[in-house]
């Protein structure tokens, strides 16, 4: 289910393609007005040259524009992928041991007819939502949430899906004096121990340990415009530079795309997305999302329990091996 989008936001570098659409909107204004006036050659023009920008522009993205497109705000976030892609989800709530966190939710549900266990960070799609999620910053207890419902997948033996997007675990004195760095590290051990098999798709920002702590899957998945980094652009700037400004550098530098992260091994596969990122046709996205997902958890459908975890520890020993 696609979210309603009244006015479209753009970034800074889409300012030609903005102008294009806003001309070709007052264009269809002015037809629908006056019938004895047809301007519909002239439209079907301005939309062939918006369309050419969307793809030129968007067929050289350098990495902070990718950046900026991972954190757009009609991004779709985790909870329009379970609607789109999860029958009869039942959220659960609370990691029994201090509160409930909504920065990251979860549940059980059916994926293409399997039963399966759903964890993601959730960002928020409105001023209220945002606050409620916490911008998808866990605490501690969201982390330790994520782990209990590993364990209840382990129990009744069903995979898993993890749905990253964050731009890191919350740094508030309260996470903190709660074990924050306790919770990530177990939630990271709880991943490479689970004898199901795990999936996870960055869908936006994979930020930093706060990412990690689900996103150490099996199979690790990205959506062509998302970022995967051990920190944001502009907290590396801060500490390599001094200055947050440098942000655009430290994107460069730090190799946080899915095409550098695929090229190094780090993830296993790019999700296409449409002309102008995932928000412009969230329905494509959440279908190819869903065809990649279940051709992932086929691979592991003959894996007995040890090999499926082996095969998860192996991959993360790995990674810089070949470099």
């Amino acid at each position: 289910m696609d979210r309603p989008v009244t006015v479209r936001t753009y970034l800074d570098f889409e300012k030609p393609i903005a102008e294009l659409e806003s001309k070709i909107a007052e264009l269809k204004a002015i037809d629908s007005d006056d019938e004895a006036v047809s301007i519909t050659d002239e439209v079907k023009q301005l939309q062939q040259k918006a369309q050419q920008a969307l793809l030129d522009t968007y067929a050289k993205l350098t990495p902070w524009q990718k950046t900026q497109v991972a954190r757009h705000p009609d991004r779709p976030h985790s909870l329009d992928y379970v609607r789109a892609m999860i029958e009869d989800f039942t959220p659960l709530a609370g990691d029994r041991y201090f509160a409930e966190d909504a920065a990251i939710m979860g549940g059980l549900g059916r994926f293409r007819g399997r039963s399966i266990v759903v964890i993601g960070h959730e960002k928020g799609s409105d001023t209220e939502g945002r606050i409620k999620h916490n911008f998808g910053m866990a605490r501690p207890e969201g982390y330790r949430k994520a782990v209990r419902l590993m364990d209840l997948a382990e129990k009744f033996d069903l995979p898993v899906l993890t749905l990253v997007d964050t731009a890191g675990a919350y740094p508030g004195i309260g996470a903190e004096e709660r074990g924050q760095a306790e919770a990530i590290a177990r939630s990271t051990d709880r991943c490479l121990s689970l004898t199901v098999p795990l999936i996870a798709v960055v869908i936006g920002e994979g930020g930093s340990g706060g990412a990690v702590a689900i996103a150490t899957a099996n199979r690790v998945l990205m959506l062509e415009h998302s970022i995967y980094t051990v920190a944001s652009p502009e907290a590396a700037a801060s500490i390599l530079w001094r200055d947050a400004a440098r942000a655009i550098d430290a994107a460069t530098g730090m190799k946080i795309t899915a095409q550098d992260l695929k090229a190094l091994g780090i993830i296993d596969a790019i999700i296409p997305e449409p002309a102008g990122g995932a928000h412009r046709d969230a329905a494509q996205v959440f279908r190819r999302t869903g065809d990649i997902v279940a051709r992932a958890l086929n691979e592991f459908s003959r894996m007995d329990a040890d090999a499926i975890r082996r095969q998860r520890q192996d991959k993360f020993l790995a990674i810089g091996r070949a470099l």
